[in-house]
């Protein structure tokens, strides 16, 4: 796991200095804090920033192969590079290092930019191969790892994180009003756009092939769902034994590492599964939690059943509204984007005690729910589409308050609200994002604040007929259960789960998150299971929990979903929260950044700080929205970083 940038000149022509190549690496050294180095010619410059994991002392990047035609910066794990030094071994590959990324390089050199189809693991890299002068970068399947680029006087500049990019000569920072007004629909921008103009993501499963003058973006991977109908003959068990099978071995190669590798423990059944799994493959596992003193949010007791019955080495964070706020500020620094949940900043505090506990991997439960059916907003489809049978019904949509125990403030709603809230786009039963409209129309509700030089610079733009147009074709042929994962695989897992929730609060403390449930061979194996296999009745990940469920606590097997949150508004408006709230919240500043209509955000932040009952979520967000995109503002167009 580390941090890469670099550039290359598109056709031939000058290149920046040594120093400013150093000086884009430096910038993500909180990703590599154990070494350095950069690789410099006429055409490309490689730039790398080095957490060592695998091959301590031979794994030095940016690295070559032996007569130096092809040289890789690389960020991120190649899990099954074991595997892949004997097949290239066995090919007349001759290796100098035990390190995965030296795989990558004879990979290339066997099989050229289609060597990315045969890597299972979280990466990011770059590959310049002299001898063709072609750049060739690419990304996981799943969006684990970051990559950003972008085009300058006829450079590619690319990096790990976006503020790399602001340190070569000529690029400044200004926010996207469309990527924005994505963020404030779908929790993050869609790559390839991003918060910033002219800054791309490549996206995941992708990979930008640069020669001859030319840039070409491609996929090398798709996730794909059978059409809706087609069965599968297998019975529950052998799908369950089968699943089990794949995942434990996915979990096996994820605890390859030179270094101690933990775990994240929350309470729910994913994080207990994966340590459960792991346990069998290290008896002394150390694993790490999140504590809240509020009790709708703490799962500390579900923590200590697992504790117990694991028998796991454990540290455990209690996390407060004040600690929140205070690593707020240093948390957008990282996730270069608006968030809208705090969420993030706990996280960010766990990662910085695993790191200071010695740590630097842990494996993590994420995936689980968007591969095997797990989030509410799965059941609550079919429950709406029940209801849309009947769309008089009263007692249909009263089914949806079983889907939310955990919302205290839901379920002491009247149901004339539930109607209200869960019938957005009910009739449009053929619409793709039938699924989705509920939570997009509610999150959206922060362009209510929106300024009118934004609304104008938006200009009647529509980020969710955008998202239609990107839609495979055979999209519409799936299952609605399988429509419904495809969106929240596409979305929110690798633009904030993934990210702002995940590689960049990680990584900032030069921790590298593993996730066995996105092994791509899990991810695809999920996807072909029968919808039943995933949600039967209102019972998610049935067929995960018929085969996993005997390792771990009934309690845990049988306990609701819960997701992953913390305390949002609260947070920030308490006697001694920091200065930068009030000042960056201040009409003045909302103002001068321009995002926001002041007295709009004024209003907002007096109902949050004197609420007459629970501020309502749409109110949590769009006060954490407006909040992160003045202190993006402040740290990358006001103050380059």
């Amino acid at each position: 796991m580390c941090g890469i940038a670099g550039f290359f000149a598109l056709t031939p022509r000058t290149l920046a200095p040594r120093g400013v190549l150093e000086r884009m690496v430096e910038a993500v050294r909180h990703r590599g804090p154990d070494d350095a180095g950069v690789y410099l010619d006429r055409r490309a410059g490689l730039g790398h920033r080095r957490l060592s994991i695998i091959d301590l002392a031979g794994g030095k990047q940016p690295l070559a192969t032996a007569d130096e035609k092809l040289w890789v910066t690389f960020n991120g794990e190649i899990f099954n590079y074991v595997e892949l030094t004997k097949e290239l071994t066995a090919r007349g590959r001759q290796f100098r290092t035990r390190s995965d990324t030296e795989t990558i390089l004879h990979a290339y050199a066997e099989y050229g930019p289609a060597c990315v189809e045969s890597f299972n693991g979280d990466f990011a890299y770059a590959i310049w191969d002299r001898e063709r002068q072609r750049l060739v970068m690419a990304r996981d399947r799943m969006g684990v790892r970051p990559l950003y680029y972008t085009v300058h006087d006829g450079v590619l500049v690319f990096a790990s994180e976006v503020k790399s990019l602001f340190l070569y000569p000529g690029l400044r920072a200004e926010l996207d009003p469309l990527g924005l007004d994505q963020c404030f629909t779908f929790w993050s921008p869609l790559a390839p756009r991003t918060a910033f103009k002219g800054v791309h993501e490549l996206p995941p499963g992708h990979q930008l092939i640069a020669e001859h003058g030319t840039l070409k973006v491609q996929p090398y991977w798709k996730l794909r769902f059978p059409a809706r109908g087609e069965r599968s003959r297998a019975d529950a068990d052998a799908i369950g034994e089968q699943v089990e099978a794949l995942l434990a071995d996915a979990t096996r190669i994820r605890m390859r590492a030179d270094v101690p590798v933990g775990a994240y423990l929350s309470g729910g059944f994913d994080s207990s599964v994966t340590t459960a799994l792991a346990k069998g493959y290290n008896e002394g596992l150390r694993t790490f939690s999140l504590e809240f003193e509020s009790p709708e949010l703490d799962e500390s007791a579900y923590q200590r059943t697992l504790v117990e019955a694991l028998g796991t080495d454990h540290s455990s964070l209690r996390c407060k509204g004040g600690d929140i706020a205070a690593a707020f500020e240093q948390v957008i620094r990282h996730t270069e984007r608006p968030v809208l949940r705090a969420a993030p900043a706990a996280l960010y505090l766990l990662a910085r005690q695993v790191r200071d506990h010695g740590f630097k991997v842990v494996l993590t439960g994420e995936g689980a729910d968007e591969v095997f059916g797990g989030y509410d907003i799965f059941k609550e489809a079919l429950v709406r589409r029940f209801w849309a049978r009947q769309p008089n019904s009263k007692w249909r949509p009263l089914l949806l308050r079983r889907l939310y125990p955990y919302l205290g403030g839901l379920q002491s709603q009247p149901a004339r609200y539930l109607e209200a809230f869960f019938r957005t786009g009910l009739a449009a039963g053929d619409d793709p994002l039938f699924s989705h409209l509920p939570r997009f129309a509610l999150t959206r509700r922060i362009s209510q604040f929106y300024s009118g030089d934004l609304r104008r610079a938006i200009n009647g733009y529509d980020p969710l007929e955008d998202l239609r147009s990107t839609l495979p074709p055979e999209f519409g042929s799936w299952h609605p259960l399988s429509r419904a994962q495809y969106l929240e695989t596409g979305c929110l897992l690798p633009g904030y789960i993934l990210s702002s929730q995940g590689d960049r609060v990680a990584m900032a403390h030069a921790v590298e998150g593993r996730f066995p449930f996105l092994d791509h061979r899990v991810v695809e194996l999920g996807a072909a299971l029968p919808p039943a296999m995933k949600v039967k009745g209102l019972r998610e990940k049935y067929v995960l929990r018929r085969a996993l469920g005997r390792h771990l606590p009934r309690a845990i097997v049988e306990r609701p979903k819960q997701p992953y949150r913390a305390p949002d508004s609260e947070s920030f408006l308490h006697a001694g929260a920091p200065g930068y709230v009030d000042a960056l919240l201040a009409p003045e500043a909302i103002g001068r950044a321009g995002y926001f209509e002041p007295r709009a955000v004024r209003r907002l932040v007096d109902k949050c700080r004197n609420p007459l009952g629970p501020v309502s979520a749409g109110d949590n967000m769009a006060f954490i929205g407006i909040l992160s995109t003045q202190l993006l503002h402040s740290c990358y167009v006001q103050a380059l970083i």
